[in-house]
């Protein structure tokens, strides 16, 4: 094993982390020498991603879970493979095929709670498309999500979760790629997922708001 380096130990970091990715970070940085701000913010950048994956989950979790009783209300517990409700999913030719994503899924599987947490955040997301209006969401939306703003319409209450979760959804990817976060309002996302979640249920909203770590990192941004 080779010795550790004694001297320019910042450089080393720049080389094992390259030049490209340090970039993005060494221009937002105010900080002098620019490379020991640009890691500095690296390194918080980590660990706010780290942080928010918490909320991330629980909403997940929450809305997923939402959708899926709206929809074995409407398809029975046995959704997945009801063929009347994999027509219903939209199945384009090019981008997310929802409709085959959950043949996929399903294929050789028992029980409808080893299907839901296979299936792709953007899946759920889906579900709240014009499309399914009529089948699922005038009916059930403020069953499932028994919290939601009863002055809008089903339509404005469905596009609005529709345009949070793909926030999120954003979000998430950017975390899971390991790309910067730093000029988001990191701020607005944490609320996004705590809204969503008490759409569902506001006692688990305050529980994942008194167990995040994310608002203690996004306050000491190192810029």
């Amino acid at each position: 094993m080779p010795p550790l380096p004694i001297n320019n130990t910042e450089e080393s970091i720049r080389n094992a982390l390259t030049s490209a990715r340090l970039g993005t970070y060494e221009s937002a940085t105010k900080a002098t020498p620019t490379l020991t701000g640009a890691l500095a913010l690296y390194a918080w950048n980590a660990q706010v991603a780290a942080a928010m994956l918490g909320p991330l989950h629980i909403c997940e979790v929450v809305i997923r879970n939402a959708v899926a009783d709206a929809i074995a209300a409407v398809y029975g517990a046995q959704w997945p493979w009801s063929a009347s409700f994999i027509r219903s999913l939209p199945n384009p030719p090019h981008g997310y095929q929802a409709r085959q994503d959950l043949r996929n899924v399903s294929a050789g599987k028992i029980s409808v709670g080893k299907v839901i947490p296979e299936l792709k955040f953007v899946f759920w997301q889906t579900l709240f498309t014009q499309r399914f209006d009529h089948r699922l969401w005038q009916p059930h939306l403020k069953t499932v999500l028994p919290y939601v703003d009863t002055a809008k319409s089903i339509p404005e209450l469905r596009r609005l979760i529709y345009t949070e979760l793909e926030q999120l959804r954003k979000l998430r990817n950017r975390i899971a790629h390991h790309e910067p976060i730093f000029q988001r309002n990191l701020s607005d996302d944490l609320q996004k997922a705590y809204e969503l979640i008490a759409l569902r249920c506001p006692v688990t909203a305050l529980w994942m708001d008194g167990n995040q770590q994310a608002k203690q990192f996004i306050s000491n941004k190192p810029i």
